[in-house]
């Protein structure tokens, strides 16, 4: 398990990450508004319902759909989602949102030394770093305890050796 700084950063991440897929999603999906008076700026006008049928640039996209693609050409623009579909992922995307949202705030708030002042988490260092001095000490006893077996042990098989 990472600690819990690895924890934040990579929700963090993970938020940048969503934020960005959402916005991505919106720009895509959206659907085109329509303003009085103003020609129309979808570039599916079947989807708009107040656009005439009459497309003169269906013509020429029916002429070269018989033509190979052109590896150059920009893809297609994604037709949009249905306003029920879109409101339907914009509430699921703001939901995962806000969950990500309260992971981070979880971790934030379970972070060591929130609470407390600078003179004891100071005073827990001093403390921490005796115990480490301590263990650090037991050990090298260990280590060397480790060396004088091997040597035993080594002792041991060549006396079997020369039997």
């Amino acid at each position: 398990m990472a600690d819990r700084l690895t924890q934040l950063q990579d929700c963090l991440d993970q938020l940048a990450t969503q934020m960005y897929a959402s916005i991505k999603y919106i720009q895509l999906h959206h659907s085109y508004g329509t303003i009085p008076s103003q020609p129309s700026q979808d570039p599916h006008p079947a989807t708009d319902p107040t656009a005439a049928n009459s497309n003169p640039s269906a013509a020429q996209e029916a002429a070269s759909a018989n033509e190979p693609p052109n590896p150059n050409a920009p893809p297609p623009e994604p037709i949009p989602d249905t306003p029920e579909v879109f409101q339907a992922a914009l509430r699921e995307l703001a939901r995962d949102l806000i969950v990500k949202e309260q992971q981070i705030e979880y971790l934030i708030g379970v972070l060591p030394g929130i609470g407390t002042s600078e003179k004891e988490q100071e005073a827990r260092l001093r403390e921490l770093e005796q115990q480490m001095r301590e263990v650090e000490a037991e050990r090298l006893q260990c280590l060397e305890k480790k060396g004088r077996l091997v040597e035993r042990v080594s002792q041991a098989v060549m006396c079997c050796r020369r039997v």
